[in-house]
């Protein structure tokens, strides 16, 4: 009977028992200790053998693994630590793959424990790492473990993540040119080749670009696999250099001193059509486990849909600007007296354009008409609505009406339309030669007006409704705002893009564009692109249109001309005409006699208003000479002459003529092939005799 107390019987070895480091030698086991606050790692001389270091290639350093750790091992490695060190989790442990010194790949096993402060923090990783190869062998590794497949989802969730902010073509390739990409992808290279008129593009590579000559534009029929997965809608995996070597010779020539080993082509399918194909590109050679062949088909597929996505939003975003851009006026004309700048910037939103306009109109007697307006809504109806809009504008402007019945017509016009949308509008017309600007706000934006030392400010407009609603409310009169422009003085006119900041109301946004204007550019070209380019550095995803007048020529002392066509029946029309008389004489510096010609000019404009069928047309202009004088011509469709005549019993009619005769230094009628101009000129005083008595009189 064996007596199972007593030791064994026998000496044992000398070195028995063996020391730890010993018995994990023989095993092939290596031991670390990893010190996460100064980043120093140990690791011994079995765990060097282990990973196939030298002593003199170690020392001490994380990063003097990535010569052994293949690049998407290291990824996977990585976000295995980072999970433990943050969910509080003790230990953890994976497969992975080494390249040995001869560059082949081995399977190696690791094992870590975290050790924390007392306060939970993470602080050292006690651990072993052995050689693998005996029980996974040539293997494609072990059965996939939960760990693998969180990997696997976290790559595909990543790149639809990031791919899910790119909105345009251009974005998926900035995406993919970033080095951060391959990161994602766990490649050392990349490219992305997209079909474009028969023919494979290369679009980006990254990290890093290592053009090779005769790739930047290939043929789908070409020995490339690039060329090859497109051909045939099925991915290419290359696992060795001899396998490049075979199939692809004239490409291998040309990328083998890059490091390539292996590779994967992969293309992109949208709604069963090929539009291009990317390629993984690994320095190791590698096998790919079915794992990862799924994962790579669908990252393809997650990529085919963003730049199929991508692709539509260009072309209708495309075809949407297209159509707005074709409603606005193709080139600006040249106005003597003043220089024009225009700029249109349109929302990236697909085809979901906006309605602003804008428009230049040239007018007889050296006058100009500005127009801004934005059509409510954000489609191509709102495009067409405005493209109508601005021919009827630009109609009734040139046919002669007063500012204020132009827009109360466009707004009739609109509501008749039968149509649920609104527009915003306002109308400049400005007299060049005297710098008089009459200006019509429906519902719009105030402009600004910049002085000439390059001070800038509001311009109060009082205004209507909205074009539409007034028509529908029965409320489409529009008052007049009139204004004078001395050379060198900028009116802005805009539409709310320019003034829409995020976070901020409209009167900051007003605000914050007058003191840019007041401090920007003064060439008025180089002001419009500072002006849209604010906007497009803030983000602004609405539309944006603007109008910049600037007026030359010397002082107002240059004689001018102005005109307005009054139809029967027109009492804005009227109104508007003797504001704009009103406002011509007063700029004109002819205060002193500015009732006696409203007066006269008015009784002309009723005569012929009452005794003829068509239109009376105002002009007035500035005479130089020995004496400055006013002329005031009134012209109507009527070949009979006046006469003068003494009034009636009642004493209602035939005061007109009289009155002419009494007021004006001088009056005429001058018969006109279709119709007669009744004419009549006040003497007025020089300018510097005007400030003279300006200036006694306020002493």
């Amino acid at each position: 009977m064996v007596d199972r107390g007593a030791p064994p019987a026998g000496r044992p070895p000398d070195d028995w028992p063996a020391r730890p480091e010993v018995g994990l030698a023989v095993n092939h086991m290596g031991l670390f200790d990893w010190d996460l606050a100064s980043g120093r790692l140990h690791l011994d001389v079995s765990a060097l053998d282990v990973l196939q270091l030298d002593p003199g290639e170690f020392h001490g350093n994380i990063a003097d693994l990535a010569g052994r750790v293949p690049r998407p091992e290291a990824a996977r490695l990585d976000a295995l630590v980072s999970r433990t060190l943050k969910d509080g989790t003790d230990t953890y442990s994976a497969y992975y793959h080494i390249r040995t010194r001869d560059g082949a790949l081995r399977w190696t096993y690791t094992q870590g424990r975290v050790q924390r402060d007392e306060r939970g923090r993470p602080c050292r990783i006690l651990g072993v790492v052995r050689d693998a190869t005996q029980e996974l062998g040539h293997s494609a590794g072990p059965r996939e473990t939960y760990e693998d497949r969180r990997h696997q989802t976290t790559i595909v969730e990543t790149i639809t993540a990031a791919l899910a902010h790119a909105r345009t073509v251009q974005d998926v390739i900035e995406f993919f040119k970033d080095p951060q990409a391959v990161e994602h992808l766990g490649c050392d290279l990349l490219v992305l080749g997209l079909l474009d008129s028969g023919r494979i593009h290369l679009v980006a590579e990254g990290p890093s670009e290592h053009y090779i000559a005769g790739t930047r534009y290939t043929r789908v029929d070409d020995d490339f696999p690039m060329s090859e997965v497109i051909r045939t809608m099925a991915p290419r995996f290359i696992e060795s250099r001899g396998e490049f070597a075979a199939h692809y010779p004239w490409l291998w020539e040309r990328i083998r001193g890059i490091g390539i080993a292996s590779a994967a082509y992969l293309p992109l399918i949208a709604q069963g059509r090929p539009i291009g194909a990317i390629g993984l590109l690994y320095r190791d050679t590698r096998g790919f486990t079915q794992q990862e062949r799924n994962l790579f088909i669908a990252v393809s597929s997650s990529l085919a849909q963003s730049i199929a996505r991508a692709m539509l939003f260009d072309q209708e975003h495309d075809l949407a600007e297209g159509l707005q851009q074709s409603m606005l006026p193709r080139r600006i004309p040249e106005i003597p007296g003043a220089q024009i700048a225009v700029r249109y910037r349109s929302a990236r939103m697909g085809r979901d354009i906006g309605g602003d306009w804008y428009d230049a109109i040239p007018l007889p007697g050296g006058r100009v008409g500005a127009v801004i307006g934005d059509v409510q809504g954000h489609d191509t109806h709102a495009a067409a609505v405005m493209g109508q809009l601005r021919i009827v504008l630009r109609a009734y402007a040139t046919e002669g009406h007063a500012p204020a019945t132009v827009m109360a017509r466009a707004s009739i016009f609109l509501h008749e339309l039968e149509t649920d949308r609104f527009a915003t509008c306002t109308y400049a017309e400005a007299d060049l030669s005297t710098g008089v600007v009459q200006l019509v706000r429906a519902g719009h934006i105030d402009p600004l007006l910049r002085h000439a030392d390059g001070t800038c400010r509001r311009l109060p407009v009082p205004g209507g409704l909205p074009l539409g609603l007034s028509a529908e409310f029965g409320r489409v009169e529009y008052p007049v705002t009139t204004v004078e422009l001395d050379p060198g003085e900028t009116l802005l006119m805009f539409t709310d893009g320019l003034v829409e900041v995020p976070g901020s109301d409209l009167d900051e946004g007003m605000h914050q564009l007058t003191d840019f204007v007041a401090h920007g550019p003064h060439d008025l070209e180089e002001l419009a692109d500072k002006l849209c380019n604010v906007v497009g550095g803030r983000g602004g995803e609405d539309d944006l249109a603007v109008v910049l007048l600037r007026r030359h020529g010397p002082a107002a002392r240059t004689a001018g001309r102005l005109q307005q066509a009054i139809p029967p029946a027109d009492p804005e029309a009227l109104a508007a005409g003797r504001q704009m008389i009103r406002a011509a004489v007063r700029a004109w510096g002819a205060r002193e006699r500015s009732d006696e010609i409203e007066l006269v000019t008015d009784e002309l404009i009723t005569n012929a208003l009452l005794h003829t069928d068509g239109p009376a047309v105002v002009s007035l202009n500035m005479v130089t000479g020995p004496e400055r004088r006013v002329r005031v011509e009134v012209e109507d469709t009527s070949s009979t002459l006046p006469r003068r005549r003494e009034p009636g019993e009642s004493g209602v009619s035939g005061r007109g003529l009289l009155l002419v005769d009494r007021l004006a230094d001088v009056w005429g009628v001058d018969p006109r092939g279709t119709g007669k101009s009744v004419w009549c000129e006040f003497v007025v005083p020089e300018r510097h005799e005007v400030a003279e008595t300006d200036d006694g009189d306020e002493g």
